[in-house]
């Protein structure tokens, strides 16, 4: 093996970490919080912390299920668009919800698991992308939602 090799071994592995941080970072701000403080709307937008849960979800399924897997929207059962992944149904729960989340994120570990990074997936819309394209796409929005969920967890609590 050389050393570009263990190179290329060790970015899988640290986007991995990364990914695997944040989703537990997301779920985490739910942590001991009631149902009501969960779907509380603290801002002018339709963001609350489960909804950002929910569309964190949505959005991995997007990026792994549709993307590189290749299964489409409709055949997910998938909402269409983003605005739309963000809202809450009546039956939501917060363990609902995590749980959607726990099994998105297992079948996106299987679905990359043996993939390299230079594989270009196909099921984009604006057309192909390489899998480290989608790890990076995907780490910019659950970081991008973890301050989300940071500051709407610090009202929550407030």
């Amino acid at each position: 093996m050389g050393s570009f090799d263990v190179l290329r071994d060790d970015e899988r592995t640290q986007l991995d970490a990364f990914v695997e941080e944040y989703r537990g970072a997301l779920e985490a701000t739910l942590d001991g919080l009631t149902e009501e403080q969960a779907r509380r709307r603290l801002v002018p937008s339709a963001t609350t912390l489960l909804g950002l849960l929910k569309h964190v979800t949505w959005m991995q399924r997007v990026w792994f299920e549709e993307c590189v897997g290749g299964t489409s929207r409709q055949a997910l059962g998938l909402v269409r668009s983003l605005d739309e992944s963000f809202r809450l149904a009546d039956d939501d729960t917060v363990a609902s919800i995590t749980a959607a989340h726990r099994e998105a994120c297992a079948t996106a570990r299987a679905t990359v698991a043996e993939l390299p990074l230079d594989a270009v997936v196909t099921g984009h819309r604006a057309g192909p992308r390489t899998l480290r394209w989608v790890y990076l796409q995907v780490l910019r929005e659950l970081a991008h939602h973890c301050g989300h969920a940071d500051i709407l967890r610090e009202q929550v609590r407030a």
